[in-house]
């Protein structure tokens, strides 16, 4: 078995070069859409599917260009594609999470996700937690 998790997510990118950031519910923080692979799913399908859970958005897989697996903590890696989506997302008011956790709190079913947004990358430190902030901003996108 191994000794870590892999985690697929995928950087979204409009015509100005910013990336496409998911609010996380009850935190401070945004992230890119990614989630862990079900139970004999390829990396790209989990990428392809939390993209559609996290966002409601579906990229045919053929648009996701695969920039490999990067280290992430000790106990997990994260597999990133990359999707150039030029205008076609706009201002994301179309943008909706279908996946949906208890609440702590409440137990009601709450989105994992309930905002969006386009982010530069002068944004990304203060927007992500510290560990993806890190890594977003050694890639270049």
């Amino acid at each position: 078995m191994s000794k870590y998790t892999v985690s697929c997510g995928t950087l979204v990118l409009n015509s100005a070069g910013e990336l496409l950031l998911c609010h996380v519910t009850d935190t401070a923080a945004w992230d890119i859409p990614k989630g862990m692979r079900d139970p004999g799913e390829t990396s790209l399908e989990a990428a392809v599917r939390e993209m559609r859970e996290e966002a409601g958005v579906l990229f045919d897989a053929a648009r996701f260009v695969d920039l490999g697996e990067f280290d992430y903590r000790r106990d997990k890696r994260l597999h990133l594609f990359r999707v150039d989506a030029g205008d076609e997302l706009g201002n994301l008011a179309g943008l909706a999470c279908s996946s949906y956790f208890p609440h702590p709190k409440s137990g009601k079913p709450t989105p994992e996700m309930d905002g969006f947004r386009w982010a530069r990358r002068g944004e990304i430190s203060q927007l992500c937690w510290p560990r993806m902030g890190t890594l977003l901003l050694t890639l270049d996108w």
